[in-house]
């Protein structure tokens, strides 16, 4: 569940920001376009993005940063 979880919320670490900026460069070019059309687009953008280059990305970054722990084979 908690992996789950985590997993969650760097999707959405990524994805908010992604769709934000999209639609702010996009939006009048996509207003003239059918509401399952846009968002058919705009996925058809986004989620190979976020699948190849986002979250390996967010991983390495977060393997980077986060503490080395030396007892890692110990769940509690």
């Amino acid at each position: 569940m908690k992996m789950k979880l985590i997993a969650s919320l760097k999707i959405w670490i990524l994805i908010y920001p992604l769709l934000t900026l999209f639609l702010y460069f996009f939006q009048e070019t996509l207003s003239g376009i059918p509401i399952y059309l846009r968002t058919l687009l705009i996925t058809l953008i986004l989620v190979p993005f976020l699948v190849f280059i986002g979250l390996p990305s967010l991983n390495r970054l977060l393997e980077r940063i986060s503490p080395k722990d030396n007892n890692s084979s110990i769940d509690v």
